[in-house]
C-alpha cells in the first residue's frame, strides 16, 4: 500500500506531527502502518508498513513486518540474559524482563507450549474469567509466573512503540493519532481492556476501528480511487475475515451523500473462535491417526508442538504450485513413548479434504453451527466455536441480518465479497466461499457475488487502521458506523414477591445501534429508582439484529437471539450526602466515548449529582 511516495529520512524531516498510525493488534499478528499525512494528496496515499525488529533466535534479532501474537516465560536456565537483548533493551525494557514475544516466542512456545500465551485478544474479550488476574498459560506448571491476558496485549503495544521509537526518535509514538483495531464484535468491556492496554503501553492517543472496517479501508487506499468503479450504489460488500484464531463477518452497504459513493457498516457477526489455528490442530490430528496406525504413539504435548509444524505444510500445500506432499517432523523430548524424532508426510489431498470438508463444506443456506451437549464441569479455557465449519457460521449470520435485503428475506444478500486474513492466501479457499454463496444467492434468485480484488491478506488491518486515521484528519473517505449493537439496561419491574418467582426484567435501550462514538443520547424520559450507598449489579445487553429501537425503547419480552447479556457491572455508588440504601429518582443518558464504551449517566430529579456507570471490566467476576 503505498502512494508511491520516497519516505524522507530522518535527518530531512522538521515536522513528524504529520504520521498517523495504524496497528493491527491481531490474535496471531500484529503489524504497524503509516501515513504521511503532508505527503498524501487526494487518492494517492504515502504510507508504508514498520519492519518490527524482534528476536527470531536466542541472541538473534530480525526485522520483519509481522509481530507473531505470542508471549513466551522462558525457565530460568532456557534464555541467557543476552539471549533477550533486544535494540532498545538497555532504554524501553528492563534487562531483567521475564518474557520474549514474537517470533522467538512462537519458536520456544512449539517446545514447551506450557510455558506460551497465544490468543491473547480472545481472553482479553472472554467475560468467564477475571481479564486482569494472571491466569495465562491455563495449564501452566507452578513454576511458570503466569500473566493476564491484559499484561500480554501491553507487551505487544510495548514492542511495537519501542520498535518505531527506536526508527523515528524525533516522532515518538506516544504522540502520534494511532488507530487500533479490534473485532467487530468486542463488547464495550473489551474495547475499554485494549484501551487500557495501549495506555498502559504509553498510547495515550488511540481511536478503536472495527477489524472489517480496517480491511475495507485499506482496499479503498490500494485502489487509488479506483473503487468508485468497481462498486455502485446498492451494493452490499461481505466482508469475511478469517484470521489464525478468530472468525468475523461484516456488511458494508454503498449508498450515495451529497452525489458521491458513501458506505456504511451495516451488520457485524460474533466473535467466533474459529480460524486457522483449528485447521492447523484438525492437520496433526490427521497426522496422528497416521502415525498410531503404524504403532506410534504421541502424548499431549507432542500434539500441541505438531500443529506448529502442520501449520507450514498447510501454507505450502495449498498454494498455487503446490507440491504433492511436503514432510513434518514430529519433535520428542526423549519420553518412554517416543524416544526420537518422528518423521512423516502431509499430503496435498489430506490436506484438500480436511480444510475443504471440515472447515468449508458445501452446505445449504438453511444450514446452522450444531450444538452438541455440554459436560457439566470443563477445563478453563476459551470459549472456542464448537463447529468447525465456517460455511454454517457464515449462513447463521447472513439470516440474523435478513432484514438488510427485505423484509420477506430469509438471508442477507451481499453482492461483493472482501475476503481478509492470512486464511484466504489460498485461492482454494476464497472460492469455496464464492462457490457456497454464488449457490445461496442463485436459488433465491439474487446475482451470484464477485470478489473485491487487491487486499493484502496479512497487512491489510494495519494499513486500513493508518488510512483510518488520515481519514479523522478530514481526508479520504470515512465508512460511516457507530456503534455494532444497540444496547440496553435491565430493569426490575416492581411486582409483589412470589415465592420461587424472580421479578421480571425488561432491557431498555440507552445507546440506538450505530450511534457513533463520541455522541451524546438524548436524556430518557422514563425516571428509574437508583440504589446508592450499598452495593448493586448492574445487567446490560446488546443487539446487533434490532436495528430500529430507539433510546427509550422498552422490551418485556425478547425473541431467543435477538438480545446477548453482556458482562455484569458490579458498583458501590457514592452517597452524595443520602442514607446508604436511599432509591434516588434518575434519569438516564448515554453515551458512546471515542473508544466505543458505553457510559450512563444518572441524573437525579433534583440536585447537581450525577453517578457514572462505565460498562467496564473493573469488577470482572474470576
Amino acid at each position: 500500500m503505498s502512494g508511491g511516495a520516497t519516505e524522507p529520512s530522518s535527518d530531512d524531516a522538521t515536522d513528524r506531527s504529520s504520521y498517523v498510525v495504524g496497528i493491527d493488534l491481531g490474535t496471531t499478528h500484529c503489524a504497524l502502518s503509516y501515513v504521511d499525512a503532508d505527503l498524501s494528496e487526494g487518492d494517492a496515499i504515502a504510507s508504508w508498513d514498520l519492519e518490527v525488529p524482534q528476536l527470531v533466535a536466542p541472541g538473534q534479532v530480525d526485522a520483519r513486518a509481522l509481530l507473531p501474537s505470542f508471549f513466551y516465560l522462558p525457565h530460568p536456565s532456557e534464555l541467557s540474559e543476552g539471549d533477550r537483548t533486544l535494540p532498545w533493551t538497555s532504554s524501553a525494557v528492563p534487562e531483567s524482563a521475564p518474557f520474549v514475544v514474537g517470533e522467538l516466542a512462537r519458536a520456544q512456545g512449539a517446545k514447551s507450549p506450557t510455558r506460551l500465551v497465544a490468543s491473547a485478544k480472545s481472553w482479553l474479550c472472554h467475560s468467564g474469567l477475571d481479564r486482569r488476574g494472571a491466569v495465562l498459560p491455563v495449564d501452566a506448571p507452578d513454576d511458570v509466573t503466569r500473566v493476564s491476558p491484559l499484561d500480554a496485549t501491553v507487551a505487544y503495544l510495548s514492542h511495537l512503540r519501542a520498535a518505531w521509537d527506536r526508527d523515528h526518535p524525533e516522532a515518538p509514538l506516544a504522540a502520534q493519532d494511532v488507530t487500533l483495531t479490534v473485532p467487530a464484535s468486542f463488547d464495550p468491556a473489551a474495547r475499554e481492556l485494549t484501551a487500557e492496554a495501549a495506555a498502559r503501553a504509553g498510547l495515550p492517543r488511540v481511536v478503536l476501528l472495527e477489524e472489517p472496517q480496517a480491511a475495507l479501508y485499506a482496499w479503498i487506499a490500494r485502489s487509488e480511487g479506483a473503487w468508485r468503479s468497481e462498486v455502485a450504489v446498492g451494493d452490499v460488500i461481505l466482508v469475511v475475515d478469517v484470521g489464525g484464531g478468530t472468525s468475523d463477518f461484516s456488511l458494508m452497504s454503498v449508498g450515495q451523500s451529497g452525489g458521491t459513493l458513501a458506505l456504511e457498516r451495516i451488520a457485524v457477526g460474533e466473535h467466533i473462535l474459529l480460524g486457522g489455528d483449528n485447521i492447523d490442530l484438525a492437520l496433526a490430528h490427521s497426522v496422528r491417526q497416521k502415525l498410531e496406525a503404524e504403532g506410534k504413539l504421541l502424548d499431549p504435548w507432542q500434539i500441541v508442538a505438531l500443529a506448529h509444524g502442520c501449520r507450514a505444510a498447510k501454507e505450502t500445500l495449498l498454494s498455487a504450485d503446490a507440491p504433492e506432499s511436503v514432510p513434518v517432523v514430529v519433535p520428542s523430548r526423549g519420553s518412554k513413548l517416543v524416544a526420537s524424532s518422528l518423521r512423516t508426510e502431509l499430503t496435498r489431498e489430506e490436506v484438500t479434504r480436511v480444510v475443504l470438508d471440515g472447515f468449508f463444506p458445501n452446505v445449504e443456506a438453511s444450514a446452522r453451527p450444531t450444538q452438541r451437549p455440554r459436560a457439566g464441569l470443563t477445563q478453563l479455557g476459551l470459549p472456542y466455536a464448537q463447529d468447525a465449519a465456517i460455511t454454517r457460521h457464515l449462513a447463521a449470520f447472513l439470516a440474523r441480518q435478513a432484514k438488510t435485503a427485505s423484509a420477506t428475506a430469509t438471508f442477507a444478500r451481499p453482492t461483493a465479497v472482501l475476503f481478509n486474513g492470512g486464511v484466504f492466501k489460498s485461492a482454494l479457499l476464497r472460492n469455496r466461499i464464492l462457490e457456497v454463496l454464488g449457490a445461496w444467492l442463485s436459488a433465491v434468485g439474487a446475482p451470484v457475488p464477485r470478489e473485491l480484488p487487491g487486499a493484502d491478506l496479512e497487512l491489510a488491518v494495519a494499513r486500513g487502521a493508518a488510512y483510518h486515521a488520515y481519514t479523522l484528519r478530514g481526508s479520504g473517505i470515512r465508512i460511516r458506523g457507530g456503534t455494532a449493537r444497540a444496547y440496553y439496561v435491565g430493569v426490575e419491574s416492581a411486582t409483589p414477591a412470589v415465592p420461587g418467582l424472580a421479578p421480571p426484567i425488561r432491557a431498555l435501550c440507552v445507546a440506538p445501534f450505530g450511534m457513533e462514538e463520541g455522541a451524546r443520547a438524548a436524556i430518557l424520559a422514563e425516571e428509574l429508582g437508583l440504589v446508592v450507598g450499598e452495593p448493586v449489579r448492574f445487567r446490560f445487553f446488546g443487539s446487533s439484529v434490532r436495528r430500529d429501537d430507539t433510546v427509550g425503547t422498552v422490551l418485556d419480552r425478547w425473541a431467543e437471539g435477538e438480545l446477548q447479556e453482556l458482562a455484569e457491572l458490579e458498583a458501590e455508588l457514592p452517597t452524595s450526602g443520602r442514607t446508604p440504601g436511599e432509591v434516588v429518582a434518575v434519569r438516564l443518558q448515554a453515551t458512546v466515548s471515542e473508544v466505543g464504551v458505553l457510559e450512563l449517566d444518572a441524573v437525579p430529579r433534583t440536585g447537581d449529582e450525577r453517578w457514572k456507570l462505565s460498562l467496564d471490566v473493573r469488577h470482572d467476576a474470576g
